[in-house]
């Protein structure tokens, strides 16, 4: 349907040319200095239209960060991980236990960053190559899910703790408060990959990034 209505558009806007490359054809021995003016006029309300309707049907693309610094604390490369970690919790009870697994499939590399984002300013719409874990250290995050159509907001105040996985579907993170959100990550990708994929506006927030 989209696609349809995108052909019907253009079809549309380019009718001038269309009539013009017909009228040539029938009155190229007879053309008068009048008729030639109207014609190029023709042609140049037709590139308008080509032009206007090519902006509305473009998606709107994802905002650059806005406002953003990023300094890096630490980063290293890790031959593969193959660790389990159980630790009792209780030791009046044998089965409760904390666990963590970490199993990954080559190189790795870990990198530790604080970033802080100026009232409000943006990181844009985007998701990463790896999962991440933030601590919001001052400030409040408004944290956006690429996947959510209802656009709702998930706050998280200074002390929290959020998980970023890295999926594909991306997320938007905002200081929308009046003072300097600042936040510390540690963040696992692929040795040699980039951390950051820029992501287009998922349409459900229009105007947000």
């Amino acid at each position: 349907m989209k696609k349809a209505f995108i052909k019907s558009i253009c079809a549309a806007a380019l009718l001038p040319f269309a009539a013009r490359a017909k009228t040539e054809a029938a009155l190229a021995g007879t053309r008068t200095p009048e008729s030639r003016t109207k014609l190029k006029l023709v042609s140049a309300v037709a590139l308008v239209l080509v032009g206007v309707t090519a902006l509305i049907i473009l998606p709107a693309r994802a905002t650059p960060p806005a406002g953003v610094s990023q300094v890096v604390i630490a980063h290293g490369t890790f031959d593969e991980i193959d660790i389990f970690a159980k630790t009792d919790i209780n030791l009046g009870k044998r089965t409760d236990y904390w666990k963590a697994m970490i199993n990954t499939k080559g190189a790795s590399h870990l990198y530790v960053v604080q970033n802080t984002v100026a009232p409000g300013g943006s990181f844009g719409w985007h998701s990463h190559t790896g999962p991440s874990l933030i601590i919001v250290m001052s400030g409040v995050a408004t944290e956006y899910e690429g996947n959510d159509p209802t656009c709702t907001p998930r706050i998280h105040p200074a002390g929290s703790t959020f998980v970023d996985s890295g999926e594909a579907t991306g997320h938007l993170v905002r200081n929308d408060g009046s003072v300097n959100l600042v936040v510390t990550v540690v963040r696992l990708v692929p040795e040699g990959a980039m951390q950051r994929v820029d992501l287009d506006n998922p349409g459900y927030c229009p105007g947000l990034n």
